[in-house]
């Protein structure tokens, strides 16, 4: 029986089918929308689509219309050639941007932030965020828990919008709210004439024409400047390091300034910004850096706004030319503090800090040597430069040589940013702060920030600075000073030191992500369990990548060893 074979133009399959019309017309996935991308366009402007400014184009949109919709994420990623996954794995790793679905509510059009830091908590923050919960619409205004905003001296503090209420009460929130205050307000500072005539930028020049950079880092390492970020490092040494490696070389100001209790750099930003910007000025011509680059926070646009002019103002000028100093702005993360955090942030990407080795001074902003200095450091090597090493050295106190600036908050009488000799004891800061308050007796201390840890009254002859707290388990950090009374929990204050963490560990490794979780929940029961506690404060400072980790577990171990009757 012979087989019987079809023509091939009779087989009927899939490739012989009649068109149906209903073919797709575009690609897969989402397709930009017409109105969306007008409008990310109208807000870049003439704006170049570099990679790193992605985060600058999101608070752009975040600011015109309240949140990041999908439609906007889509033609944003259109207009900069970005994937959009990558442009929702930046925008959700920031507090501050709202990301919102296909048709889920955008949040009200007015939030207020309630900071819940240690100083805030203790003068009545959780009262307060109630009192707003309880009082408002949630459908016009949301209120919600914040980080610390630097503003410990004026607690409890909260951010209307961007307008931050000091001392803040429910009425004073409602006024204001009533009133429509929802903008930053710029504080009286000394501005571009001002400084000039009292002989700035004059030491800029002079190095500009003739200056030697090792005869200037000769005189910052005389004078005994080190890193007051928190990690001390010497500064002027870092400039050996990155002239050490080819160009192009870059200088990162690190602004962030996010360890609670601390404000001394806003305090020097707002009242004399050039003092920062010429000492920014001479460690870039140290280097031989071609562009500078200030991050700062997010929750302090009065100091961006500062900023912005002062910057306009010296390039008007011819101090600087046009785009040599680019301002970035942070977008609510605490981890971009960590200096190679804080350089992916300003790359636009998330703030993750990098393993080391290679360091930023050889592999750091764009791949290229990077110089990052704290805002308060680079305030003293305009100083320096201008008036001497021995406007640090020649103080001494203790044995301690040099001066520092203390953030001091808390049950103090006059809480504030207080210049004192190195050397300064608990005993003299308290004094400085105008001594307890009233009704108050002093019963503990935070020496410099979270990160610190608290100590007990009793250690009150130890002078705070670098390398003398080390003994007792922890380190004077950024000089962030909370003192506790007689009326707050040591076990509280812990509590809410490991939150923080808990809430503003960037996720990368897990022994930070899951340890800060879970001491969390073990520091709620009503007996530790410190055995279990020490075992995993020794894994997570041991196998934590960034500092973060590392230092987490300080507060649960000096609670441990000075306040055992509480826990």
């Amino acid at each position: 029986m012979e087989a019987s074979v079809a023509p091939l133009d009779e087989t009927k399959g899939v490739w012989k089918k009649k068109g149906t019309g209903k073919s797709r017309r575009t690609p897969k996935g989402r397709q930009v929308e017409d109105a969306a991308l007008a409008e990310v366009q109208a807000l870049l402007a003439d704006s170049p689509r570099r990679r790193d400014l992605l985060i600058e184009f999101l608070h752009l949109i975040q600011d015109a219309y309240g949140h990041l919709s999908a439609a906007h994420i889509r033609a944003l990623a259109e207009e900069m050639r970005l994937a959009q996954a990558e442009i929702y794995e930046v925008a959700t790793f920031y507090s501050h941007f709202d990301v919102t679905a296909d048709g889920e509510t955008p949040p009200p059009a007015l939030t207020i932030r309630v900071c819940e830091s240690l100083s805030c908590e203790l003068a009545g923050a959780d009262q307060l965020h109630q009192a707003l919960k309880d009082g408002l619409d949630p459908a016009e205004v949301r209120v919600v828990r914040a980080p610390c905003m630097g503003r410990c001296n004026t607690a409890p503090t909260l951010e209307l919008g961007h307008n931050h209420i000091d001392h803040a009460t429910p009425e004073k929130t409602l006024a204001a709210l009533k009133a429509g205050e929802t903008h930053a307000r710029l504080p009286e500072y000394q501005g571009l004439p001002e400084y000039r005539a009292d002989g700035g930028y004059r030491t800029l020049a002079q190095l500009r024409e003739n200056g030697d950079w090792e005869v200037v880092q000769a005189k910052i390492g005389e004078a005994g400047l080190r890193g007051l970020g928190g990690a001390g490092f010497p500064s002027g040494t870092k400039w050996g390091f990155v002239r050490a490696n080819a160009g192009p070389r870059y200088l990162a100001v690190n602004g962030d300034e996010g360890e609670p209790g601390t404000f001394k750099d806003r305090y020097h930003l707002e009242r004399n910004p050039h003092m920062f910007l010429e000492g920014m000025l001479i460690a870039a011509w140290a280097v031989e850096a071609v562009q500078c680059f200030v991050y700062i926070r997010d929750e302090n646009p009065a100091v961006r706004e500062i900023l912005r002019r002062e910057v306009a103002e010296l390039e008007a000028t011819g101090i600087v030319e046009a785009g040599f100093i680019e301002l970035r702005r942070g977008a609510g993360a605490y981890i971009c503090g960590e200096e190679s955090a804080m350089i992916e942030s300003i790359e636009g990407k998330r703030g993750l800090p990098r393993h080391r080795p290679p360091f930023v001074a050889q592999v750091g902003l764009f791949g290229q040597p990077t110089l990052v200095h704290n805002v308060e450091t680079l305030y003293w090597v305009a100083r320096i430069s201008r008036f001497g090493p021995e406007v640090m050295n020649s103080v001494e106190k203790n044995g301690r040589k040099g001066l520092r600036n203390y953030s001091i908050s808390g049950r103090v009488a006059e809480p504030g940013v207080f210049l004192l000799p190195a050397g300064s004891t608990i005993d003299d800061i308290i004094a400085a702060a105008g001594g307890m308050a009233e009704g108050h007796v002093f019963k503990a201390y935070q020496p410099g920030g979270p990160s610190s840890g608290l100590l007990p009254a009793s250690l009150n002859d130890v002078p705070l600075d670098f390398d003398t707290l080390q003994p007792h388990g922890t380190f004077i950090g950024s000089a962030a000073v909370v003192v506790l009374s007689d009326q707050d929990s040591a076990r509280d204050a812990a509590l809410n030191m490991l939150r923080f963490f808990e809430d503003e560990s960037c996720g990368q490794c897990t022994p930070c992500r899951a340890g800060c979780e879970k001491a969390v929940k073990l520091m709620q029961a009503d007996t530790w369990d410190q055995p279990l506690l020490e075992e995993l404060c020794q894994v997570m400072g041991d196998a934590s990548i960034c500092g973060l980790g590392q230092a987490a577990p300080n507060p649960i171990r000096l609670t441990m060893k000075h306040f055992g009757e509480e826990i």
